[in-house]
């Protein structure tokens, strides 16, 4: 029990560090969270606030959501920052397939035996996305990691960053409808729990959808986390459609006269 209880307060400190990534110029309330695999690894997310209050995306939805689209849900333990919200909980004890316990008021686990926590784990994707159909392509290619029980309408998402950093995002589902995260969020939440920068361009592929675009939504997050990026709409049986996130929203709400607090 020594070792479990030495992993666990490893786990707290990684999630009060994965916190400072937060962004929260509205509230000022950073939160982190760490998921730990079975091999050692360690994911982290954090909080990312929007103009529109209730699009913040949460520390646990971020990472939980960056598992996903990496397809690492091979998971023993989530800590959090903070202690569980009355929601987080609930979010938690809604998976049918986890038989989580809670031995502390900020720690779910799967077992009283865990790995030892080792080195963050990079959420990145290989490849070359510097013309919009390869783009297109492997955010195709990366909408089979979506987790859509209740929809079964999988989307894929790329993000580019100023540094190459090619981050993916699919949307995942959850019993508590207000807890589904698409695929943009999803990847745009990654990026911040990483501080992997500032973002060139978006694509996104619904595989069912040829004519498919990103909801409104997505649209919101988008003009507030990555207002000067190109949006590739995957388009199957034609190249992809491009456009600046900028015209997605026209007008869009920018929240600024709310912003209290440097993040």
């Amino acid at each position: 029990m020594q070792s479990f209880h030495t992993h666990t307060d490893i786990l707290g400190r990684l999630a009060a560090q994965a916190a400072l990534s937060s962004y929260v110029p509205y509230s000022g309330k950073k939160q982190g969270a760490v998921l730990l695999l079975e091999d050692g690894s360690v994911l982290q997310g954090c909080r990312v606030e929007n103009a529109s209050y209730q699009l913040t995306i949460g520390a646990l939805d971020n990472v939980w959501s960056t598992a996903h689209a990496i397809g690492r849900m091979d998971v023993c333990a989530v800590a959090s920052s903070e202690t569980w919200s009355k929601a987080d909980r609930a979010f938690l004890e809604a998976m049918s397939s986890f038989g989580w316990t809670f031995p502390t008021d900020s720690l779910a686990v799967l077992s009283e035996v865990l790995p030892e926590p080792l080195e963050s784990i990079q959420p990145l994707l290989q490849g070359d996305v510097s013309e919009p159909a390869t783009g297109a392509e492997l955010a195709r290619s990366s909408a089979s990691m979506a987790w859509v029980p209740e929809s079964d309408f999988p989307v894929g998402c790329i993000v580019r960053t100023e540094s190459g950093h090619i981050v993916p995002g699919v949307n995942v589902e959850h019993p508590d409808w207000h807890r589904i995260i698409c695929a943009e969020r999803n990847a745009l939440s990654t990026i911040v729990a990483y501080r992997y920068g500032a973002v060139t361009d978006i694509h996104v592929s619904c595989v069912k959808d040829p004519g498919g675009s990103p909801c409104g939504a997505c649209r919101q997050v988008m003009v507030e986390l990555a207002p000067n990026a190109s949006v590739w709409l995957d388009r199957p049986d034609s190249p992809p459609t491009g456009m600046p996130v900028s015209s997605l929203l026209p007008g869009s709400f920018t929240g600024r006269n709310l912003r209290r607090h440097v993040t």
